[in-house]
C-alpha cells in the first residue's frame, strides 16, 4: 500500500480504526441482517436491522467485503490456524523449510505457490484442471520454479490430522488417490461475498456481488451506496477499496444535500 511497504493487515486495519476514532466517530458491533428503506417526508429512509438494534439513516454505504470460500472438508475449520490457512503471505513465513500444498487455479494461487517456493523446497500446487485460469506469465513462472510440483486433475478429498494439519488426500479424476504429506495447504478456491442480508433490496449479480455505479458507487437503491470487494469490480484490492469509500462518502453527501 503506498507509503506503508511493510505492515501487516491487522496493524493497518488498527490504525485505521485509530484515526476514525480521533475524529469522534461513533462505533456500533452488531451483525447487520437486513435493510429496509421507507420514505419520510418524500425522501428515502434506511433502517439497517442488526442484532443489536435497528439503526436509520438518510443513506447507508455498504462495505461488508468478502469471505474465504472453503472447501467443505470435514476437520477443515477446526484445522483453521493449525495448517490450514487461506493467506500466504499472512502464514507462510511459519511454515519456512516445511513442506506445504496450495489449492487453485487463479491468481491467487499462482502468487502463493511462487512466494511459498521462496521460503521451501516443496510446494505441491493441486488444481481440478489441467491448465490454470491464472497470467500466462505466472504459469511460465511456475512451471520454470522446480520448488513447485504440480498435482493436476486433482482434488483434495481428506485432511488428516489431530492437533495440526499432517497430511491430505488428492483423488484424481481418473480415480487414483493418493496421500500427501504436508504440514499445512492454503486454500484459495475463491471468496463469497457478504451480501445475503441486502440480496432481495438491492440488485446483484450472478456471483453475489452489488451492482453499483463506477462513478458513485451507487446502488439501485436510492440513498444506499457499496464500497470495497463487496461490489462488482475488476479490481479488488485495498487502494481500490479506500477509492470507493471516498467517493461513496462524497455520493452520500451529495445526496443528503439535495
Amino acid at each position: 500500500y503506498p507509503a506503508a511497504p511493510n505492515i501487516t493487515g491487522p496493524d493497518f486495519a488498527q490504525t485505521l480504526y485509530n484515526q476514525a476514532e480521533s475524529f469522534k466517530a461513533d462505533f456500533e458491533y452488531a451483525e447487520a441482517e437486513g435493510i429496509d428503506e421507507t420514505t419520510e417526508n418524500g425522501k428515502p429512509l434506511c433502517t439497517v436491522h442488526t442484532d443489536a438494534g435497528d439503526f436509520t439513516g438518510r443513506t447507508v454505504i455498504i462495505a461488508s467485503g468478502t469471505e474465504y470460500r472453503k472447501m467443505g472438508l470435514e476437520n477443515e475449520e477446526r484445522l483453521i490456524g493449525h495448517g490450514i490457512s487461506y493467506c500466504a503471505t499472512c502464514d507462510g513465513s511459519l511454515y519456512k523449510g516445511k513442506p506445504v500444498a496450495i489449492i487453485g487455479g487463479g491468481n491467487v494461487a499462482l502468487n502463493y505457490a511462487i512466494y511459498m517456493a521462496g521460503l521451501t523446497d516443496t510446494v505441491y500446487l493441486i488444481h481440478r484442471r489441467d491448465a490454470f485460469r491464472g497470467d500466462d506469465a505466472l504459469v511460465t513462472r511456475i512451471k520454470n520454479t522446480p520448488a513447485i510440483k504440480l498435482v493436476l486433475n486433482s482434488n483434495i478429498t481428506k485432511i488428516n490430522g489431530d492437533q495440526s494439519l499432517e497430511s491430505i488426500e488428492i483423488t484424481n479424476n481418473d480415480g487414483s488417490v493418493q496421500n500427501i504429506d504436508v504440514n499445512c495447504l492454503f486454500v484459495c478456491v475463491g471468496r463469497i461475498p457478504n451480501t445475503a442480508a441486502y440480496k432481495d433490496l438491492i440488485d446483484i449479480d450472478d456471483h453475489g456481488y452489488i451492482i453499483a455505479d463506477d462513478k458513485t458507487c451507487a446502488t439501485s437503491r436510492p440513498g444506499i451506496y457499496a464500497a470495497g470487494d463487496v461490489r462488482v469490480k475488476d479490481l479488488r484490492q485495498l487502494v481500490t477499496a479506500t477509492s470507493d469509500g471516498a467517493i461513496a462518502v462524497e455520493s452520500a453527501l451529495d445526496f443528503l444535500n439535495h
